[in-house]
């Protein structure tokens, strides 16, 4: 684990004072920054079977979630934003690093970083799994190579009976023409 950075905030509250007791209530929140640790597949977001970003290169905050939970809301940073810089990352090749900045031009910074936010669960760890999961997936719709399409030939057979269709209607049509005496 040499190398990780941790950012921890302890918060104790007094709750309740039952009798002559008083009870307190802690609030813990750890989260890992970048670093060498040994969490996840080959130390980082497996993106695909030659992609794997860096933890070195996330920059992943924690902030206080908005919306229903109560007390609990107010109380923990259980919101996780992880932003990965394309343009300066080591991991990316330069034929990758162009397919992202052009597919995903609209969900990029100026700075050239993606940022994904994930405030789903309760839990801080679920929602930077969460959120790394969807940093991963994200990279790797991005990086999909279409197929170059490749038109289909009609079959010879389909285009004589066109032809021949089409000699019969204009044989038709030339029928009904009044015929001039010569």
């Amino acid at each position: 684990m040499a190398g990780d950075q941790f950012r921890c905030s302890v918060e104790i509250v007094p709750v309740a004072l039952i009798g002559r007791t008083v009870r307190f209530e802690l609030s813990l929140d750890m989260i890992a920054s970048g670093g060498d640790g040994d969490s996840g597949p080959a130390n980082g977001i497996e993106v695909s079977g030659d992609l794997v970003i860096p933890r070195a290169e996330l920059d992943i905050r924690a902030s206080r979630s908005s919306g229903a939970g109560g007390q609990h809301v107010n109380k923990t940073s259980s919101r996780v934003e992880i932003s990965w810089n394309i343009v300066q990352s080591r991991a990316l090749s330069d034929e990758q690093r162009e397919r992202l900045t052009i597919r995903l031009a609209s969900r990029i910074s100026e700075e050239g970083a993606i940022r994904v936010v994930a405030s789903d669960t309760r839990s801080q760890l679920r929602n930077r799994e969460t959120a790394e999961r969807r940093l991963g997936e994200t990279i790797a719709r991005a990086l999909v190579v279409p197929k170059k399409r490749r038109p289909t030939r009609r079959p010879r057979a389909a285009n004589e009976a066109r032809l021949t269709e089409k000699k019969k209607h204009s044989d038709k049509k030339r029928e009904r023409k009044p015929r001039l005496a010569e």
